[in-house]
C-alpha cells in the first residue's frame, strides 16, 4: 500500500493539481475548439449541405478550367485587379468546381461557364473559430497553438494523476453514483483517445504556433519578407513583372502534369499575378496513399514544366511540414477516417464537459457555492451549440453577408452575463432538450426545404434526423410511461429522468 506521504503519491497529487488548474483555465475555450473541429472535418460537406442546388461535376477538363478563368476574369472587368487566381478541382467530398479571387468566388459547371455564386458564411464562420477564434489572424493563432500546448500537459498531466490506469481502461460503472459515472466516463474517454489528442494538439500547436515562430523570424532576418522564410519548404515565386500579358495557360500545365504525374490528382490550380508577365502556375495535386496534403507542382506562364517543390520526396522537413495539415484535420483515408475523427473529436468534447463538471461538483461537496458558476458552465456545454445553430438560421435569414462572428460571440458574452448574473434562470434539462430539438428541426426544414438536393446532402439529413428523433421518442416515451405499482423513485432517479 502507498504511503500518503510517499514520491510516487506525492507525483500522483501535483499532476491532479495541475491538471485541475490548467483545465479549468482553458476548459471553455477548448471545449468550442473541440466541437468545431469536429464539425470542419466535413466541411466540403456542409459546403454542400449549406448551397445544395449549385450545379455539380466530378471531372473539369483542362480545356473547360481555362475557359472558367477566363469567364471569371471577365465578369470581373472594372474591379481591382487580382493578385491570385485559383481554380479548386472537383473532388469527391466537393463535386463542384470554384474559381476564386480576391474579389470573390464563383461556382462553374463541367464546361467552365459561371452558375452561380459560392457562399457558404455558416462553413467559412466555423473553420474561423476552430483556427483563430475570430480574432485578429496572427492573435488567434498565438492562442490556439498555445491551448493546443495546454491541451497536451492536461493528456500527460491527466495520465500521471492516474496510477491504475491501466487496470481501469475498461471499467464503466454507468449505474452507480452520477457523480461515479461521469468520472468514469472522463477517465475512460480521456485514455481511449489519448493517441489522437495528442496527434490533434501537437500538430495545432504546430499549426499555430509555427507562423507566429515564421513571422519572427522573418521579421530578425529577411525585414518581414515572408516569402523568403516560407521559400525552403514551399518554394521561391520567380522576380514579379508586372507588364500586362495574356492570361497563363492552365490548360496546358494540367495536361503536362497528367503525362508527367499520371498518379496525380490535382485538387487546387493557381495562377500568381494573372495576366502578366510575371506570371506562373502551381497546381497541386494530392498523391494517393500519402499523408502529405499535396505536391505542389510548378509551371511558367506558357504552362511549360518547372518541376515540384518536394513535397512529397524532398528533405524529411518538407514531408512532415506537408503531413501536418492532414493529419489535424482528418483530411485523408476518406470518410472513415472523417467519421472516427468526428467520434473522437465528440469525445474529446465530453472529456472536457465532465473534467469541468467534476470539478464543480467537488466544491459543491466541500460546501462552497458554484451556482453562479455552474450556470455559466452549462450555458458553454449547451449554449455554444445552440448559438452555432443560430448562426445557421440568421445566414439561411440574412444572406451570406450576416454578421455571424459578432451574433455567435456577443450573444455568448449575453448568456453568460445573464447566466452569472441570475443562475436560477438557466436550467440544462431544458437546454439539453432545446439543442437536441433545434437540431432535428433544422435537419428536417432543410429536407423539406431541398428535396432536389444532391444524395450527399440528403444523406446528412437523414444523418442527423435518426438518432435524434429516436433519442427524442426514447426520452418521450420514458417520461410517459406510468411507474409501477409500489415502485419508490428516489431522487436521483426522478432528476435522471428530467434530464
Amino acid at each position: 500500500m502507498t504511503r500518503p506521504d510517499s514520491p510516487r503519491q506525492s507525483i500522483v497529487q501535483r499532476a491532479l493539481g495541475g491538471h485541475a488548474a490548467i483545465g479549468l483555465l482553458a476548459s471553455a475555450l477548448i471545449y468550442i475548439l473541440a466541437l468545431t473541429g469536429s464539425l470542419i472535418v466535413i466541411h466540403d460537406r456542409w459546403q454542400r449541405w449549406e448551397q445544395p442546388l449549385v450545379t455539380e461535376t466530378r471531372y473539369l477538363s483542362p480545356d473547360a478550367a481555362q475557359r472558367a478563368m477566363q469567364a471569371v476574369l471577365a465578369s470581373e472587368a472594372g474591379k481591382p485587379r487580382t493578385a491570385h487566381l485559383y481554380i479548386r478541382m472537383p473532388t469527391d467530398d466537393l463535386p463542384r468546381a470554384v474559381v476564386t479571387t480576391d474579389n470573390g468566388a464563383w461556382y462553374v459547371d463541367g464546361a467552365g461557364r459561371v452558375v452561380g455564386r459560392e457562399a457558404h458564411a455558416w462553413t467559412e464562420f466555423l473553420i474561423a473559430m476552430h483556427e483563430y477564434l475570430h480574432l485578429p489572424t496572427t492573435w488567434g493563432l498565438i492562442l490556439v497553438g498555445a491551448l493546443g500546448v495546454m491541451l497536451v500537459v492536461l493528456v500527460v498531466t491527466g495520465v500521471l494523476a492516474h496510477p491504475r490506469i491501466i487496470r481501469d481502461a475498461f471499467r464503466l460503472r454507468m449505474r452507480h453514483d452520477p457523480q461515479i459515472a461521469r468520472a468514469d466516463w472522463h477517465n475512460r474517454l480521456g485514455v481511449w483517445t489519448v493517441p489522437f489528442v495528442l496527434a490533434v494538439a501537437l500538430t495545432g500547436a504546430f499549426i499555430g504556433l509555427g507562423s507566429v515562430g515564421f513571422s519572427m523570424l522573418a521579421r530578425a532576418y529577411t525585414g518581414g519578407d515572408m516569402e523568403r522564410i516560407y521559400a525552403p519548404i514551399f518554394g521561391q515565386d520567380p522576380a514579379p513583372d508586372a507588364a500586362k500579358a495574356p492570361l497563363a495557360d492552365a490548360a496546358t500545365a494540367l495536361r503536362v502534369l497528367g503525362r508527367r504525374v499520371p498518379f496525380a490528382d490535382p485538387t487546387y490550380v493557381t495562377i500568381h499575378d494573372p495576366g502578366t508577365r510575371g506570371q506562373h502556375i502551381q497546381i497541386l495535386a494530392d498523391h494517393p496513399r500519402r499523408l502529405i496534403y499535396g505536391e505542389s507542382y510548378v509551371f511558367d506562364g506558357a504552362g511549360r514544366w518547372r518541376g515540384p517543390i518536394g513535397l512529397s520526396n524532398g528533405a524529411i522537413g518538407k514531408q512532415v511540414a506537408a503531413s501536418t495539415y492532414n493529419l489535424h484535420f482528418g483530411n485523408y483515408g476518406g470518410l472513415a477516417v472523417e467519421i472516427a475523427y468526428m467520434l473522437l473529436g465528440g469525445a474529446l468534447c465530453v472529456v472536457t464537459a465532465t473534467g469541468t463538471t467534476l470539478w464543480l461538483q467537488k466544491r459543491r461537496r466541500r460546501g462552497l457555492r458554484g451556482d453562479r458558476l455552474a450556470a455559466c458552465w452549462d450555458v458553454i456545454l449547451w449554449g455554444v451549440p445552440l448559438l452555432l445553430l443560430a448562426m445557421l438560421w440568421l445566414r439561411a435569414l440574412a444572406g451570406p453577408d450576416a454578421p455571424l462572428a459578432a451574433g455567435f460571440w456577443s450573444s455568448l458574452a449575453a448568456a453568460i452575463i445573464v447566466a452569472a448574473a441570475r443562475p436560477a434562470v438557466i436550467a440544462r434539462a431544458h437546454l439539453r432538450r432545446t439543442v437536441a430539438a433545434a437540431v432535428l428541426t433544422t435537419a428536417c426544414l432543410h429536407l423539406i426545404a431541398f428535396p432536389d438536393a444532391p444524395p450527399g446532402v440528403i444523406a446528412i439529413d437523414a444523418v442527423i434526423i435518426v438518432p435524434f428523433a429516436t433519442t427524442l421518442a426514447i426520452r418521450f416515451g420514458r417520461r410517459r410511461r406510468p411507474a409501477a405499482p409500489g415502485t419508490v423513485r428516489t431522487l436521483e432517479e426522478v432528476g435522471g429522468a428530467a434530464r
